[in-house]
């Protein structure tokens, strides 16, 4: 099983300012980590970071400003942990978003396939040297049991023509198609680095009541506000990501899906393994990271 501890350890959080990420990183501030947490608003960052600390008791939060849709911020983001950061013990790739219309990123990619998918994937490589070179060390993706409604179309990654129909419904299909990327990666990234002293696993979170989708205006936020009683807290959703970044049971676990702090069987789509191997060279062509190791 091995021995580990987040105490005096450096963990990152994407998408750490409110909802899932936020509990996420409160709960490795509460095991002693030092935790930076990744937003896009430098007020709301602020707030989340001073309520980690009061909550935790912990100030060892550092609060980074990053636009997850721009390639050019995700590598500026991995650039300053480097600097901050002399090891990287755990990474969370938690942020994420879901858009009823089709947007387009600061590098023209669909929106959520670049916030949900490639920003993942470019963060992640262009940290594993650090993370490497840190071991043991923790790889940890938040995808969702939305990714049995996705669909990998390799004539349209970024599911650009699957925005037709009821927008709820295209978008819960652009949406699972992501989260089903994630696993794909999260699969493919541990075959790359078996034996490197570094781990990575995917899971789950539930049904959570989040600040996702907020950005769809008022209709959007009137049914997220009428669900809410019947799904999870976002402290409940953040569990199995805290399991994966903290327990030791998992610490020679790599490659798996998680939900409700246990292994759980992703759909057969998931378990594709020359799609993941395929979804990997496309994604380092699409991010420059072509050459990159892993």
């Amino acid at each position: 099983m091995g021995d580990w501890s987040l105490e005096e350890r450096t963990c990152l959080v994407t998408g750490a300012t409110s909802g899932i990420g936020q509990e996420t990183a409160l709960g490795l501030a509460r095991e002693g980590a030092r935790v930076l947490i990744v937003g896009r608003d430098p007020a709301r960052g602020e707030a989340a970071r001073s309520e980690i600390v009061r909550r935790s008791g912990n100030d060892r939060i550092e609060l980074l400003l990053a636009d997850l849709g721009s390639l050019r911020e995700v590598g500026r983001l991995a650039d300053e942990v480097r600097t901050r950061c002399p090891a990287l013990h755990v990474l969370v790739n938690n942020a994420g978003v879901v858009n009823l219309k089709p947007q387009k990123s600061a590098d023209g990619f669909e929106a959520t396939f670049a916030v949900n998918h490639l920003a993942y994937f470019a963060l992640t490589l262009q940290l594993l040297d650090l993370l490497r070179a840190s071991a043991p060390a923790r790889i940890v993706n938040v995808a969702s049991d939305a990714h049995r409604f996705g669909q990998i179309d390799w004539n349209d990654l970024q599911s650009e023509k699957r925005y037709r129909g009821l927008p709820v419904v295209a978008a819960m299909r652009v949406y699972g198609t992501s989260k089903l990327q994630n696993i794909l990666f999260t699969r493919e990234l541990a075959r790359r680095i078996e034996g490197s002293g570094v781990t990575a696993n995917c899971l789950h979170p539930g049904a959570v009541s989040t600040r996702l989708g907020v950005n769809n205006g008022s209709g959007s936020r009137i049914i997220a506000a009428m669900l809410r009683p019947f799904m999870l807290s976002p402290a409940d959703g953040a569990r199995t990501s805290i399991h994966l970044a903290s327990s030791p049971e998992v610490t020679d676990l790599s490659g798996l899906y998680f939900a409700n702090m246990r292994e759980a069987r992703c759909s057969r789509a998931a378990r594709d393994v020359d799609a993941a191997r395929r979804l990997w060279q496309v994604s380092a062509e699409l991010t420059g990271l072509a050459g990159a190791a892993a």
